[in-house]
C-alpha cells in the first residue's frame, strides 16, 4: 500500500484526488438534477416522492450515496491543503491586483468552494436528514407507502429568504464549475489540441445549464405555491 501512502502524501496524486473526485461530483450533480426534475410534473410530488425512495433504498444507489460523501469529504481536504499550500509556497501576493491569464473563479477557487460546502451541509440537513430520519408524513400511491419528501420541499420553498440562498448558491457552484470542469481534465492530462475546445465548449454549456436548473426548481415552486 506504499503507493497509496506516497499518493496522498505527493502534491500530483492530491491533485489528481481533486480532480478525479470533483468529475466525479459532476457525475452525481448530473444525475441529482435529472430525478429533481420530477419536480415539474405537476402531479403533487408523486414521481418525485416514488423517486426518493428509490434513491435511499436501491442498495446500488446506497453504494454510490457513500462514494458521494467520501468524494465530498476528499475533495474539501485535499483543496484546503492544496491552497494552503499554494500560499506557503508564494507568501508575498502578486506584483498587480490580478494574475495574468486568471479568472475570477480560478482565483477564488477556495472561497467559492466554502460556501458551497456551507449551502450542502444547510442542504442535507434540510432534505437528505429529514428524508432518512424525520418525521415526515406519509402518502400512498397504488397501495403503497411512500414518505412524502416533495411535502417538506414544497414547504421549504415558499420561504422567500430559502429561493433567494438557493438561487445564490447556485450563481456560486456555476462559477465554481466553470474552473474546476475543464481543470480537472488539464490534471489528468486529457489536453488535446483535436479535443481541448470540445471540452472546454461542454463545460461551459454545463456550468450554465445544470445550476440554471437547479435554481429553477425553488423558483418553480416559489410561484407555483403563491398562484
Amino acid at each position: 500500500m506504499s503507493w497509496v501512502t506516497k499518493t496522498l502524501s505527493s502534491t500530483i496524486g492530491r491533485k489528481l484526488i481533486m480532480a478525479l473526485t470533483g468529475l466525479f461530483l459532476i457525475l452525481f450533480l448530473t444525475g441529482h438534477v435529472s430525478g429533481n426534475l420530477l419536480l415539474f410534473k405537476g402531479d403533487g410530488g408523486e414521481a418525485f416522492n416514488i423517486y426518493a425512495k428509490f434513491m435511499t433504498t436501491n442498495p446500488a444507489v446506497k453504494l454510490l450515496s457513500y462514494v458521494t460523501y467520501i468524494s465530498i469529504i476528499g475533495h474539501v481536504i485535499f483543496s484546503i491543503w492544496l491552497t494552503k499550500r499554494n500560499k506557503t509556497a508564494r507568501p508575498v501576493g502578486y506584483g498587480v491586483s490580478t494574475p495574468p491569464s486568471t479568472t475570477f473563479s480560478s482565483r477564488n477557487m477556495g472561497i467559492l468552494g466554502t460556501f458551497i460546502l456551507i449551502f450542502i451541509v444547510v442542504h442535507m440537513q434540510t432534505f437528505w436528514a429529514q428524508m432518512h430520519w424525520g418525521d415526515l408524513p406519509v402518502v400512498t400511491y397504488e397501495g403503497e407507502q411512500y414518505k412524502d419528501l416533495f411535502s417538506i420541499v414544497s414547504f421549504t420553498f415558499q420561504n422567500e429568504l430559502m429561493v433567494i440562498g438557493y438561487v445564490v448558491a447556485m450563481v456560486l457552484l456555476a462559477f465554481h464549475l466553470s474552473h474546476g470542469f475543464a481543470s480537472a481534465f488539464q490534471t489528468l492530462g486529457l489536453n488535446h489540441q483535436k479535443y481541448s475546445p470540445a471540452i472546454l465548449l461542454i463545460g461551459k454549456i454545463y456550468c450554465i445549464l445544470v445550476p440554471i436548473l437547479f435554481a429553477s426548481m425553488p423558483v418553480y415552486i416559489y410561484f407555483t405555491s403563491q398562484s
